[in-house]
């Protein structure tokens, strides 16, 4: 090994994912202890090793491999300090990640860089807070972390200030790494700040407590220039940085703030009222903050004060009837604010995330110059709680209110309704010790783990992505198969669970109608309860669109899932899933477990009806369906709602539903069953609430003409979907012509036979319409798709989704549309004629506006197409029947393990207009972009390809490409 000298000034690094690898020891600090990892207190299977050369003290700990995935834990007991050095070494080849934990709580996902080599160790940096003289600090191997590293030792550090390169933090928005001008520090600095990134540019330090922010950085346009300063998604002011003599002089600029938290967020963002084109080098942070013991209140042009509190943007939040993003009055957060509450059913519905349930303070940053209070009315997941009054003033003000909040997530509202008078701005709402959202999919309540990744006796199915294997249509295409009594699978609970999603396969019947047989659950070694499992809605066979006739073979579908509550168990449990003597299947194939811990029913709303007294019961059998529509016409006509009681209410058709809410005790309690693949609710109009239960169908294969769908119909304006789970039906949700402005937030669907969303403009337009926070697992068809037929989808997203396994079809498909919106999606494990994302003119309408793919992660995805005998690629740009001109924008895409092609453009006719920056490919099977019989034109930026099989780019048309700054790799 090379070894290179480093100073304590300056040391050299290589960066990848906001952690630095030190090619050698970081000079000493104030303060500095080093704990070697050997010491530690080991569990979860980590294990004290010597294979490896080059580590300190007497081994390093090793034993964070699959197998031990959700278990492995090194906690180490250090003293305080502020800062904290790991030392390891990951010879994989890729970024692999850990879970840091200080005192038992988790504080944040790290990243650790590959390395060399095994024998090579680097070192990874976190800031924090450490103020005990005996403090733990664990590194886990969490079922959401990729582990496969080792660890050498832990260095401890404080000092009365701490630098943080810039290269080293989060990019964002166009911002990146550069070195193209010279005085920097570390290993780069931050460009990115231009005029083509305004209103998206951001560098996000993480940070100790503090002070003082000491920013570096070079302005050589010869004038002042600006960026805006968040802490902890708050922004707090916009700043000045004064000119620089030249690119190559950096200067300082410092800002006074107060942050008190182990741990701090704070960017630097070219927000679209700012003048950027700036370079960042680094921050200085200051010594920690003190409260004063007179603090004067916040002035009421500020923002609120954060506290323990989490901001949530309102331009960010789902808002429809009115409201629109605005930027002409300033002192704002974030990137605008929203203006336009004056008609009746305005509304803004802000998705926000509790610890626990309780009771929460909840602070609405608002503008009002009327001269006079103005109201609103707030919502809490759906449910008025009363009218908010807004004083007026200059400037941003703030109101509080408290409001009682689930643990996980929660939809806290305002609108313009009835007896209101609106006519205010929205800024900002903070909800006092509320936690972020994921950054990319669905913030869901449960821990999946991944069998095979598990501790297990059976057999663990070879990875494959051949279609009509079992394995291709697993989660990371791979389980756990158990044929002999005494086989097991088992995990250990990172977190306390009471109730248990099981992703199975066992064999069909021999008729096709489906069989049935018990699997034993064990805690601790002690049996708790035998789960019954079913092939009633999995294996289907034949032709497109499938049966359940076995002799036409061609078998596929395998998987199902079946809930269970299990009991209260606590974190460090050990859940077996085991064939016993009396578990009569001839194989169990357990794909994934999903634990969570499920609240109490919920009780009855005020001002609502239940259906039991218009005659529905609950496991009878009965047919409930004419008791259901008698509730919903008495509930509508005296201005009420609609409770579903805990229990299960069969029904044999739709469900007509429009003015209403219809609200169950919670999705784990409330079912409504349908029967002989019919029953489902259909709205025909405006304002429907349905909530907190199970839509649970009995379909068992595909029949698009005599089948229901879980959902379905014309939800006009001011409707709301939340916290429902759908499950066995034709199609998750179907939203038609009509449809203007319908948020579906915390939705599960699951093992449907065909798409799981369907935005369908067939008969008339559906717009500003979003799906949201949502899970989506084992379609039939597309899992999300916005269908364009004979008019266009319009002003419509998916965002902050999960979509696992569709079986057919692709994760996502745009065909035609205007103005749509494709973000933060974690999408994986397609499995045939798929994309993980296909912007497609194969159906319908061409495309009349831009569409927008942004902060979407791809792995896995892509698939063979039998009936073409083609591959299609994880991203498919797909111009087939009319060209694709107007503007496509795929930003800040992230493509893993492509099955074959990362990025696929074609066919036959014009794709124009496409942009791809910052899009960063890793593994294809195939290319990493393919061009096929296509022409137009696109523009690349900042798009990276390794490990692409076949090669970075297979053009043979010519088609024309500008490339340019950052590309790399094709």
């Amino acid at each position: 090994m090379h070894r290179r000298l480093i100073t304590a000034a300056a040391a050299i690094a290589v960066v990848l994912g906001g952690a630095a690898i030190a090619l050698a020891a970081r000079p000493a600090d104030a303060a500095t202890a080093t704990y070697q990892a050997e010491s530690a207190a080991l569990s979860g299977g980590a294990a004290v090793a010597t294979d490896h050369s080059g580590y300190t003290g007497a081994g390093f700990v090793g034993g964070y491999t699959d197998g031990n995935k959700g278990a492995a834990a090194t906690t180490f007991t250090v003293q305080a300090g502020n800062q904290l050095a790991l030392r390891y070494a990951n010879g994989t080849g890729s970024p692999k990640t850990l879970s840091l934990y200080v005192g038992g709580v988790r504080l944040r996902q790290i990243t650790l860089a590959a390395t060399a080599n095994w024998d090579t160790w680097g070192t990874a940096t976190e800031n924090v807070s450490l103020t005990g003289a005996s403090n733990t600090v664990a590194y886990r191997f969490d079922s959401a972390d990729s582990g496969n590293v080792n660890l050498d030792s832990l260095t401890v550090s404080s000092a009365a200030s701490s630098g943080l390169e810039a290269e080293n933090a989060v990019l964002s928005g166009g911002a990146a790494v550069a070195s193209d001008h010279s005085g920097y520090t570390g290993t780069g600095f931050v460009g990115g700040y231009t005029d083509g990134n305004k209103g998206t540019a951001a560098t996000t330090f993480t940070v100790p407590a503090t002070s003082s922010l000491t920013l570096r950085y070079a302005n050589g346009t010869g004038s002042a220039r600006t960026l805006s300063l968040y802490v902890n998604g708050a922004r707090l002011r916009q700043i000045s940085l004064p000119a620089t003599a030249n690119w190559d002089t950096w200067g300082t600029a410092t800002e006074s703030v107060s942050l008190t938290g182990a741990s701090n967020t704070v960017a630097y963002r070219f927000d679209a009222t700012d003048s950027g084109n700036v370079n960042l080098d680094n921050l200085s942070v200051g010594a920690a903050a003190s409260p004063s013991p007179s603090a004067s209140p916040t002035s009421s042009t500020s923002p609120p004060p954060t506290g323990s509190g989490r901001s949530y943007e309102a331009e960010a939040a789902f808002f429809s009837s009115g409201p629109s993003v605005a930027t002409s009055t300033g002192g704002y957060s974030g990137s605008g604010y929203l203006t336009g509450f004056t008609g009746v059913g305005a509304r803004v519905i802000v998705t926000v995330n509790a610890p626990a349930a309780g009771a929460r303070q909840v602070g609405l940053r608002y503008g009002n110059a009327a001269g006079a209070s103005r109201t609103l009315s707030q919502y809490v997941n759906g449910i008025k709680i009363g009218q908010v009054s807004l004083p007026a003033g200059s400037g941003w003000l703030t109101a509080t209110q408290t409001v009682t909040l689930r643990a996980g997530v929660n939809l806290i509202g305002w609108q313009v309704d009835s007896g209101d008078n609106g006519g205010v701005n929205v800024d900002v709402i903070t909800v006092d010790g509320g936690l972020a959202l994921a950054s990319r999919g669905a913030t869901m309540p449960y821990t999946e783990y991944r069998a095979a990744d598990a501790a297990t006796n059976g057999a663990k199915l070879a990875a494959s992505r051949t279609y009509l294997t079992m394995a291709s249509e697993a989660t990371g295409r791979s389980a756990v198969q158990l044929t002999a009594t005494g086989q097991y699978v088992q995990f250990t609970l990172s977190k306390p669970a009471n109730a248990l999603t099981i992703r199975y396969s066992i064999p069909d019947s021999a008729d096709g109608a489906g069989a049935s047989a018990p699997i034993s659950l064990y805690a601790n070694g002690t049996h708790v309860k035998d789960i019954t499992l079913t092939s009633r809605y999995s294996w289907v066979y034949g032709a497109y669109p499938y049966t359940n006739v076995p002799s036409q073979g061609s078998a596929h579908h395998f998987f199902d899932e079946i809930r269970a509550t299990i009991g209260d168990f606590p974190a460090g449990t050990v859940l077996k899933l085991q064939k016993d003597a009396s578990d009569t299947a001839g194989s169990y194939t357990i794909d994934v477990v999903d634990a969570e811990q499920v609240a109490a029913a919920y009780t009855m709303p005020a001002n609502f009806v239940s259906v039991t007294s218009y005659g529905a019961t609950s496991g009878d059998g009965s047919d409930d369906t004419g008791a259901l529509g008698n509730a919903i016409s008495a509930a509508r006509a005296a201005g009420k709602g609609v409770w579903i009681p805990a229990g299960t209410f069969d029904i044999t058709g739709r469900i007509n539903v429009q003015g209403v809410a219809i609200r169950g005790a919670g999705q784990w309690y409330s079912t409504i069953k349908g029967r002989n693949g019919k029953g489902g609710f259909f709205a025909t109009g405006s304002g429907v609430t349905i909530a907190d239960l199970t839509m649970s169908g009995d379909v068992t294969y595909r029949d698009d003409t005599n089948f229901d769908t879980g959902i379905e119909g014309n939800f006009g304006t001011g409707s709301l979907l939340f916290d429902v789970r759908i499950e066995h039906t034709k199609t998750g949700m179907w939203i038609s012509a009509g449809t203007d402005g319908l948020y579906a937030a915390a939705i599960r669907i699951g093992n449907t036979f065909a798409d799981g969303v369907n935005l369908n403009s067939r008969d008339g337009v559906v717009q500003n319409t979003r799906i949201d926070q949502s899970a989506v697992r084992n379609t039939g068809d597309d899992a999300l798709a916005m269908f364009s037929q004979t008019h266009a989808v319009t002003n419509s997203k998916y965002t902050f989704n999960t979509v696992q396994t569709p079986l057919l079809a692709n994760a996502v498909g745009i065909y035609g549309g205007n103005g749509n919106v494709v973000a933060d999606n974690l999408l994986s494990d397609t499995v045939t004629g798929a994309a993980g994302i296909a912007v497609s003119s194969r159906f319908g309408i061409p495309f009349s506006g831009p569409t927008t793919v942004a902060r979407n992660t791809l792995t896995r995805t892509g698939g063979y197409e039998p009936n073409w005998a083609s591959n299609l690629g994880a991203l498919w740009i797909y111009a087939d029947q009319s060209d694709i001109t107007t503007p496509v924008t795929v930003t800040d895409t992230t493509i893993l393990d492509s099955t074959y092609q990362a990025v696929l453009l074609s066919y036959g006719h014009r794709i124009g207009n496409l942009l791809l920056d910052h899009v960063t490919v890793s593994g294809a099977g195939t290319w990493g972009i393919d061009v096929y019989n296509v022409t137009g034109a696109m523009t690349a930026n900042y798009v990276t390809v390794t490990g692409a099989a076949s090669g970075g780019l297979n053009n043979p048309g010519g088609y024309s490409i500008t490339r340019g700054p950052g590309n790399s790799g094709w």
